[in-house]
């Protein structure tokens, strides 16, 4: 009977010693692999409609001004840590352009979210975007661009504020970067996707 204990002693002090090794496998570049991050999930968490009005007319309530309705998206990322050790994603930027090529907002979220060894965690990052700022945008950097389809920057706004929503409308995420960091170590993954 001593003689088993002092096995079972044995191999429960060596597979502690083992797992305490496996643990603490330290970060380094040699190490350090790379996350995956991929767009889970994009959706319109409230929809008030479309609707513009100008500085010239009377609103009901509240002040004159140029205002269009807002347009808040959602994104949701699976983002995956092949790694035996913690990391730290420190940050998320991208481009939303509707329709492929119509680049309406930057987004940069700079909140540290911590995605533990070898598993997968869910980052959300929500915005919001008006349809005065989406036509201070078109009129800027897409004249050209709405010419060449035949598109006004009215029928744009209508087409986006009505498709968007019910995912008739693509919605590209472009240039987008990561951050992640790991004991001194860091990393800039690189992020593109598409929804539908």
């Amino acid at each position: 009977m001593k003689t088993r204990l002092a096995i079972l002693t044995v191999l429960v002090t060596t597979a502690a010693f083992i797992l305490v090794g496996c643990v603490t496998t330290r970060p380094s570049e040699s190490n350090f692999k790379d996350p995956v991050i991929t767009l889970e999930m994009f959706d319109v968490p409230q929809y008030d409609g479309y609707w513009y009005y100008a500085a010239a007319v009377e609103p009901t309530k509240g002040e004159k001004g140029d205002h269009g309705a807002p347009l808040p998206l959602s994104f949701l990322f699976n983002v995956q840590n092949p790694n035996p050790y913690t990391i730290a994603m420190e940050g998320i930027r991208f481009t939303v352009a509707f329709d492929k090529e119509f680049e309406l907002i930057t987004v940069n979220a700079q909140d540290t979210c911590l995605i533990p060894a070898q598993s997968t965690d869910q980052i959300r990052v929500t915005t919001m975007i008006t349809a005065r700022s989406a036509l201070m945008a078109l009129l800027v950097t897409s004249g050209f661009k709405l010419q060449a389809k035949g598109w006004s920057p009215w029928d744009a706004l209508d087409r986006w504020w009505k498709g968007v929503p019910d995912a008739s409308v693509p919605v590209t995420l472009k240039d987008g970067t990561a951050s992640f960091r790991a004991d001194g170590v860091t990393r800039a993954i690189p992020i593109q996707a598409e929804f539908p």
